[in-house]
């Protein structure tokens, strides 16, 4: 993540700030977000019959995509010099868009929608993700994510 100066920080909005790296989605992966989302239905966890479904495979939970926002956000995001903490704050929009299937590599584009100095030397910041299916011209998702900075 690349850090900034409160008073740089405005000069990033409605800019993109970065691109992560790609990530495959493995099937591994998925099993597991389903063990520990007790959601295993057939189209994440049994090959055998997500191939008659109308995706041909299985494919990652949406929300298993949606939770790597936080791994993608420190390679895509841009960052307040002397943060001591920082919250997830909500969402205020998520869209699904396409499935994103097993063995598929997906990356977060970013950009600084808003920036709001709250009392306290706080800042919630709004940007926006949208992930990206490698090879695939609809993205996987696109979520405005909240995160409220602490900074000293």
């Amino acid at each position: 993540m690349k850090a900034v100066t409160k008073d740089q920080l405005q000069n990033f909005v409605g800019k993109e700030t970065g691109v992560s790296e790609w990530l495959t989605i493995d099937q591994e992966r998925i099993n597991v977000f389903a063990d520990v989302t007790l959601d295993n239905q057939f189209i994440h966890v049994d090959p055998e019959a997500a191939a008659k479904s109308p995706f041909g495979t299985t494919i990652a939970h949406g929300f298993l995509t949606l939770s790597l926002l936080s791994h993608f956000s420190l390679e895509a995001c841009v960052g307040i010099e002397g943060t001591q903490m920082g919250v997830n704050y909500g969402l205020d929009k998520v869209r699904f868009l396409a499935p994103v299937k097993v063995d598929s590599r997906i990356r977060a584009r970013v950009v600084l929608k808003e920036v709001t100095e709250k009392p306290g030397n706080r800042f919630l910041m709004k940007n926006e993700f949208t992930i990206e299916i490698e090879g695939e011209d609809t993205p996987a998702l696109i979520a405005e994510w909240l995160f409220l900075a602490f900074v000293a």
